[in-house]
């Protein structure tokens, strides 16, 4: 018996699998390397003010919403613009039109690049931050509610930006919105009343506060319904535009409820668990704010010099607080903000901290017409004498006190008991009224 063969089955040529129109808008054109742009300008912004923001996540958040508003969306803006405009400048716009889909869904395809690309780039640099915060922090948590509104809006200005390319054909379009939304856009942020917390670059200070709950996703539907508004205007037939009324009125409402918002505190409200005082157990007590716990033992330490000398004197303050609080119960004294000399969760200018802390002490709040006479001249020197006798001023900062030198080389040569009792004759004496501060 013989095997019958079976020839081969002839194959025929493989097919490629087709890639998606959407993903293949995303590989082309200006979109990655806008992204790349964003993510390299938030980052570069970022690093160059580290210190000031690796160590709390209220001043990693506000940061990032900064950059974000005012660097990433701008620039979103320009490329967007540029982008929207590419068909036109190569004369390919019948051929896209002439693909077999609806005029809404090729706006969409098209607007995919300059709307995903740069909040991709927002988003990697948001969690780049944030992931360099995390180790140094010691209480709260990143405002994602925040970070995500950033995401959509500059995704929006990326989207808005399109629009505006694919209907005005003109080559500066582009730089000029870029230019115009950056002005924009800071004009919003500086601008007083509740109306600058519509713009997505908004500032904000207290680092013991947090967002009201609802803030984030109403500023989503601000700069999201915005957006789609105005791609549904230009994309839809005539007769279907008035559906983009459907998302400008959603933002719209969103936008009312923003301008409802306290003119100062905007959308922030204290955080009870983050303005918690924590003290250590020393004389005067020393209490930071539960956000700054990890700065307590360096702010003890720089500050255990001064206490030594007002431990037990009449007049010396029972605590040193920091925090919304202030100097609320009798005997506290406020702290200087730690943030200014701290630097990832440390205290790197002990030395600047106490100066600063000394002056706090001796800041009296006085009433116009007070601090003169004959004696101001002395007493302001004596008062510059005695802050530079507890804390020396840096050499690097400060005013210079050589010419209270004669008061401070009187100080120093007293003995300890004299010492203590001419503080407690200067703390108990009015520093407003120069003829009653003690002279040395």
């Amino acid at each position: 018996m013989t095997d019958t063969l079976t020839p081969p089955r002839a194959e025929g040529p493989t097919r490629a699998r087709a890639s998606s129109p959407l993903r293949t808008e995303l590989r082309r054109g200006l979109g990655p390397w806008a992204g790349a742009a964003v993510a390299l300008t938030v980052l570069v912004t970022m690093y160059g003010k580290a210190p000031g923001w690796q160590g709390r996540w209220a001043d990693t958040t506000n940061l990032l919403h900064v950059a974000a508003g005012l660097l990433a969306g701008p620039l979103a803006l320009a490329a967007g613009c540029w982008q929207g405009g590419r068909d036109r400048r190569r004369g390919t716009t019948d051929l896209w039109e002439s693909v077999p889909r609806s005029p809404v869904r090729r706006l969409l395809v098209a607007v995919a690049p300059s709307a995903l690309w740069p909040a991709a780039g927002v988003l990697v640099a948001d969690v780049v931050c944030l992931l360099a915060t995390w180790p140094y922090v010691s209480g709260g948590r990143p405002y994602l509610e925040l970070v995500a509104a950033d995401v959509l809006a500059v995704a929006a200005l990326g989207a808005l930006g399109h629009v505006t390319g694919r209907a005005v054909p003109w080559r500066l379009t582009a730089p000029l919105l870029g230019i115009v939304g950056y002005v924009g856009l800071a004009m919003a942020t500086y601008a007083e009343g509740p109306a600058r917390w519509l713009g997505p670059a908004s500032e904000h200070q207290f680092f013991w506060d947090r967002p009201v709950w609802w803030f984030g996703p109403v500023s989503m539907a601000w700069t999201t319904g915005l957006a789609l508004a105005a791609l549904l205007a230009y994309g839809l037939r005539p007769a279907l535009r008035p559906l983009a009324l459907v998302p400008l009125a959603v933002a719209v409402g969103a936008a009312g409820l923003i301008l409802r918002l306290p003119v100062d505190e905007g959308p922030w409200r204290p955080d009870p668990a983050l303005a918690r005082l924590v003290c250590d157990d020393g004389t005067p007590q020393v209490c930071l704010t539960a956000v700054d716990e990890g700065l307590l033992p360096d702010v003890s330490a720089a500050l255990a010099p001064l206490n030594a000398r007002l431990t037990g004197l009449p007049g010396a303050p029972v605590r040193w607080v920091s925090g919304p609080g202030g100097a609320s119960r009798p005997g506290d004294v406020a702290l200087p903000d730690t943030g200014q000399e701290a630097v990832r969760d440390r205290l790197v200018r002990p030395d600047l901290y106490l100066n600063s802390a000394v002056t706090w002490l001796f800041s009296d709040t006085c009433r116009p017409g007070d601090g003169t006479g004959p004696h101001a001249e002395r007493a302001g020197l004596i008062h510059l004498a005695v802050a530079e006798w507890l804390a020396p001023t840096p050499d690097d900062y400060g005013p210079d006190p050589s010419a209270a030198r004669p008061y401070i080389d009187r100080l120093e040569a007293r003995s300890p008991a004299a010492q203590r009792d001419y503080l407690a004759r200067y703390l108990a004496a009015n520093g407003c009224r120069p003829d009653e501060v003690p002279v040395p």
